[in-house]
């Protein structure tokens, strides 16, 4: 069994930089984690050895706030601009207004944007229409895509050939899917990205995925507050443990975790046209 936190307490005193993916950090609740005021929590974040995060966005009444945040901390936060696919009832973005809200540099990515056949059932054309507004949106504005897709691999691979979004690539964030699917995103361009999940004991197929996907198409995040890894499975989540998932990983794929936390940094910086 893979001992995460005696693993981090010795690598803590090495130096490497590390990058959460993809997060909402505005629906943290900071008091439930134990901190007083956002910068606490940021302290505690780069003491952790992560030099940055993007802070993705769900809805569009609520982008000013992940929008604040990186306005507020450009060092340390980025955001992304999107509907989640799996709630009906949010505004339905255009693709204008998409465009609109892409069109500054605090905003690295269109989304998170997919496709979910396991929280909306019956008619999901709304979802599909609303996949395909938001590749179109991210094509125009040559900015990446977040992909969140559940229960929904052909469909969503359909679309992302259909909408030409290897243009622009992208990550399939909180990978869950088979290698097979991984492949055929990868070979459209996009990377694959794993949450906390990875780290769950009845994650075994899921492992044997992440061992085996190209060092160089790997990203790592914690889509906290949601799927807190091992060894805090149960407590609420934040970007510090995205430390947990990277630890996991290297001692999964038997790779030094210098290399995997270098290489998931140049990903981030290659994918998202940033430097850290």
């Amino acid at each position: 069994m893979i001992n995460l936190e005696n693993n981090f307490k010795e690598n803590l005193k090495i130096d490497f930089k590390l990058v959460d993916s993809h997060c909402h950090l505005d629906r943290c609740d900071l008091q439930a984690l134990g901190y007083d005021s956002m910068d606490q929590c940021l302290l505690a974040i780069r003491k952790n050895h992560i030099a940055h995060l993007l802070c993705v966005c769900v809805d569009l009444p609520n982008f000013k706030s992940v929008r604040d945040l990186a306005q507020k901390y450009p060092d340390m936060i980025h955001c992304s601009v999107g509907a989640h696919p799996a709630d009906p009832h949010d505004p339905e973005p255009s693709e204008q207004d998409l465009i609109h809200l892409a069109s500054d540099d605090l905003v690295l990515a269109i989304g998170e944007t997919g496709l979910d056949y396991f929280h909306c059932k019956g008619d999901v054309t709304w979802q599909k229409n609303r996949f395909k507004t938001h590749i179109r949106a991210a094509r125009a504005v040559n900015k990446p895509l977040i992909i969140h897709t559940r229960d929904a691999r052909e469909d969503t691979l359909a679309i992302l050939k259909s909408e030409n979004a290897q243009e622009v690539g992208g990550v399939l964030h909180c990978f869950t899917e088979n290698l097979a699917f991984a492949e055929a995103c990868m070979d459209l361009g996009f990377y694959i990205s794993f949450s906390g999940i990875v780290t769950f004991k009845n994650a075994k197929d899921l492992q044997e995925v992440a061992k085996k996907i190209p060092l160089e198409k790997l990203l790592i995040e914690t889509d906290a507050p949601y799927l807190t890894p091992m060894p805090y499975r149960g407590k609420p989540n934040q970007p510090s443990y995205v430390r947990h998932v990277a630890e996991f990983l290297s001692e999964l794929r038997g790779e030094s975790l210098l290399n995997l936390a270098a290489q998931t940094t140049k990903n981030f910086e290659d994918l998202f046209k940033f430097k850290i």
